[in-house]
């Protein structure tokens, strides 16, 4: 697998990109961010996702994280021993998304985040900054920092579930408030999952206890998933009973496949696109005209939603035939 390279504020950065044969256009991407002290290779493996992504076809990007002064690899969340740090992960994100969809005819909208520990909680952090390129978030033994729990205002709420263990030692689950552990304060889970309730509106709460499938892990996992909520979004929680600081699937917790759940989450609240439906109403009309017209005439870069007659080129064609299609229908 190829480490790439990518230019970002003069820093060098890189990632690992696994696209399966033949992507179709408009598939989903998902980010996959390492824990602290870990590497883009090393959650390339345990967490198994490419042989995910080859089943169900979407591209996987797997970020690297800059070197601390203590020479670990990281992500940018506020953490109290990084309060020197300046890296701007976020801008870093925001970019590649931008670049690999263009450079591989990605979806707009469902582009994902996952990541285990430090990765989890960056990936908390692009829900409350960076919430306009993602469509859902799934945190494995993640948190919310105190101070992103507290400075979050997503105008558009996005989906969320979160994979942890009640006696995870590195992110307590009660979290930290008083900054005990030296990470920083951050939120207990009950309260981060409390939050995305409320923002995204839920009103049906459902319970579940999982099959205890792997007896000797020590541990099981109940569910809990909100639903009913605005854009059919979900909030969902399983709580690893005994559980550690943990991948399930790979380590700990046996009994579920961690990224099997994870796509299974992601693909449910897929949003879904049609070549010439660029304001996602789930019609083609007049004012899906207006939009491609706009973007035609401005000479915006190729995006796929907006290549009507499906040539690879924007151009007067395509608001031809998209008049065409409205007239005809």
């Amino acid at each position: 697998q190829d480490l790439f390279d990518f230019n970002h504020n003069g820093i060098n950065r890189q990632y690992y990109l696994y696209v399966p044969e033949s992507l179709p256009v408009g598939a989903p991407l998902v980010f996959v961010f390492h824990g602290y002290g870990g590497n883009a290779l090393s959650i390339m493996n345990y967490s198994d996702m490419n042989n995910m992504a080859s089943e169900q076809h979407f591209a996987v990007c797997y970020p690297q994280g800059t070197s601390d002064s203590y020479g670990e690899q990281f992500w940018n969340v506020g953490y109290e021993f990084h309060s020197n740090e300046t890296v701007d992960d976020i801008g870093f994100i925001l970019e590649l998304s931008q670049f690999l969809k263009l450079q591989y005819n990605i979806s707009h909208n469902n582009i994902f985040s996952t990541g285990m520990s430090n990765g989890g909680d960056f990936s908390y952090l692009l829900a409350c900054e960076a919430f306009n390129i993602l469509q859902a978030i799934a945190p494995v033994a993640g948190t919310m920092m105190t101070w992103i729990y507290e400075s979050c205002q997503p105008t558009e709420p996005l989906s969320v579930f979160e994979i942890h263990g009640t006696d995870d030692s590195i992110t307590l689950w009660e979290g930290d408030i008083d900054n005990s552990e030296g990470w920083g304060s951050y939120m207990d889970m009950n309260s981060i999952i409390d939050f995305w309730k409320r923002e995204n509106d839920c009103q049906l709460l459902l319970i579940d206890t999982l099959e205890n499938s792997n007896t000797s892990d020590g541990s099981f996992i109940i569910s809990e998933t909100y639903e009913d909520c605005i854009y059919d979004n979900q909030v969902k929680l399983y709580k690893i009973i005994n559980g550690g600081h943990d991948w399930p699937g790979a380590f700990g917790n046996m009994d579920i496949n961690s990224n099997e759940e994870i796509w299974e989450f992601f693909e449910y609240n897929m949003q879904m696109e049609i070549i010439g439906d660029v304001n996602f109403d789930s019609l083609i009309n007049i004012q899906d005209l207006l939009y491609i017209s706009d973007y035609v005439i401005n000479n915006n870069t190729f995006y796929f939603l907006y290549d009507f007659d499906n040539n690879a080129d924007l151009n007067s064609n395509d608001i031809i035939s998209i008049i065409d299609y409205i007239l005809e229908y």
